[in-house]
Formats: structure tokens, sequence, C-alpha cells
């Protein structure tokens, strides 16, 4: 649970004040008042009081530090700030809004002054928003608000059995054709969603490019398996990926045609070092700052052919389309 925090009052101040007077240690201000001492120590610091025009008036005093504490908080809060501004967040909360469609909608119209989501749950949760029970015109009619440490942690969806331990060593130790690593390659924002999938089979460094919308997963895996369908089971054994979200569909990915997918460990790119490396090669002509919308599907086939054209030393000097159309004719013998 969060602990309660409240704040000083007016009579403890007083008290601070006639302690300091006295030369009471801080140590022992807060043992009395039963706060800590970084309070203590916090509020003569923040509150100390000194004026130009009356330099030798200088200290804690206990009305100034209220008057200066008021002054603080009430500057600090955006809707007492601006009563037309609260005016109509009051009334869109009335009309069956949440907090959430009101700042989006506020952002959306470049409003001047706007709030943002937290601001306008911290005002229906506080003093003046209880008042007039602002609460009860939320969807879940919540008298007091949970804390946001109080959520409850997310469950993982890449199963356990799915780790990238349990893939078998003739795939890490890449002695087997047909398994490929799958990555997501990103632009900047201002230029949209739309991204790149990089696929890479181990063994051959086969690579291929494929131009996404966005990032949801379902498109995402539904272009890998139009691309993996047509080759022989031999070539599509399995794709290893990362934990991002985008991947979250890879269920989709084996029942479709049978391809099974293993994740990296959180936060461990370098398991899936091939495409890693891949995306660094492609990154020559393809970085962030390009327009991808720019791009088209024949500049990427163009991509694609240079990269898989190029002789790599791990390769005996052959090239990935070499290799990779050496064990498809394997695989058919």
């Amino acid at each position: 649970m969060c602990a309660i925090y409240s704040q000083l009052s007016l009579d403890e101040r007083k008290k601070i004040e006639r302690w300091r007077n006295t030369n009471v240690p801080v140590t022992e201000m807060a043992r009395v008042l039963q706060r800590h001492r970084s309070t203590i120590f916090r509020e003569i610091r923040r509150n100390h009081f000194h004026d130009a025009d009356m330099p030798k008036v200088r200290g804690y005093f206990a009305l100034a530090a209220q008057t200066r504490t008021a002054k603080r908080r009430a500057r600090q809060r955006k809707l007492i700030r601006h009563p037309q501004l609260c005016q109509r967040i009051v009334d869109h909360i009335t009309s069956g809004w949440t907090p959430e469609q009101i700042a989006g909608r506020l952002r959306l119209e470049n409003a001047r002054p706007r709030a943002c989501q937290e601001t306008i749950y911290r005002y229906i949760y506080g003093r003046e928003g209880m008042k007039p029970e602002l609460w009860w015109y939320l969807p879940t009619h919540r008298k007091s608000r949970h804390p946001r440490q109080g959520r409850r942690p997310r469950i993982s969806k890449f199963h356990r059995d799915v780790s990238i331990l349990f893939r078998p060593e003739a795939v890490a130790q890449q002695q087997e054709f047909g398994h490929w690593e799958g990555d997501l390659i990103l632009f900047r924002q201002a230029f949209g969603q739309q991204n790149l999938t990089s696929l890479v089979e181990r063994t051959t460094r086969f690579a291929v490019l494929l131009k996404n919308d966005s990032k949801r997963s379902t498109s995402v895996m539904a272009k890998i398996a139009t691309l993996l369908r047509d080759l022989p089971y031999s070539a599509r054994r399995s794709i290893t990926f990362d934990r991002g979200t985008q991947f979250v569909s890879w269920p989709h990915l084996q029942a479709e045609i049978g391809t099974a997918s293993w994740f990296c460990d959180p936060s461990a790119p370098w398991q899936k070092g091939t495409v890693e490396n891949a995306n660094r090669r492609t990154r020559r002509w393809l970085p962030r700052d390009i327009d991808i919308r720019q791009i088209t599907e024949p500049d990427l086939r163009a991509l694609c052919d240079r990269l898989n054209a190029t002789r790599r030393k791990c390769l005996g000097w052959r090239t990935p389309a070499e290799v990779f159309r050496q064990k498809m004719l394997e695989g058919r013998t």
C-alpha cells in the first residue's frame, strides 16, 4: 500500500519557528512532531524568508512559510490556475467522457492550455473534484483511486516452452538448414508506422525484407506466413524472434505453416546475431532517417538481391544466394 503523506499544518510550523529560535535540533523536532527529519530540513530550506529590501529580516517564520506554501501549491495546479479549462473538462466528465478521451481531444485540437490524463484524474480525486463527486461519472464509479504502483503485472505472452533455452542444439550450432531469424527495422515516427520485417536464414545468410504498414502482430505474422508457405518444410523449420509485441501472434504462424517459433531472453538481442548483422548491413542503404514511404517493393527486391549477392567470408566467399540455392536443391534429392 502507498504511504499517506499530509502537509505540515500552521500549528506545526509555529512550533518549528519557536524551536528554531531556541536552537532545538532538527532531529528532536522531527521526533516530537512524528515527522521524518528530511521533512523538517526541506521545510526550513524551501520556506526560508529573506527580503532584499530588509536584509536584516531573514529566517524561518511560520505565517510566511504557510503563505508561501499555499501560493506554491495553487500555482502548480493547472486546473485551478485556468478556470475556463477546468469548467470545460468538468462539462466533458459529466457528459460521460473519460479523462483519456478528454486529454486526447484537447491534444487533437491543439488547445492552449490543455491538461493530460493524469492531471484530470488528480483533479477528480482531489479536494475540488470530490465535492461534486466527479468520480461517479467515470466508467468504474470508483470513489477512491487505485494506486498506480498497485497494478497487476502483465502476464508474458511468450510461453516458457518457446524460450531459446529449449531450442535444439542443431539449430544453435547452425548445423541444419531451414532455421531463420526475424526482426523489425524501424524508422522515424514522423514518417508514419511503416516498417520492415527482416528475415535471415541462419546457415546460408540469405536475407528477405518485407514491408509492413504497421507493427500490428497479426499483419506482420501474416506476411511472414505468406512468404514462407511456398517453401518446402525443410526450408522453413523455425524462426527465432526477440520478445517484441509485434511477434505475439506466433501461434498462428505455427498453426498455419508448421514453422516453430523460438524467442530470445529479454533484452538479449545478441542471441539472434545473424539478423542483427543483416540489419546493420541493411542500414547502409536504409538509414533510420530515410522516408520509408518512398521505398517501393522493387527497391526492396533490388536491395535483397544486393545483400544476397555479396560474397561472405563465413560462407567460404560464396554468396548467400548460391548457398541457399544449393541447400534447396539438396533438399529435393
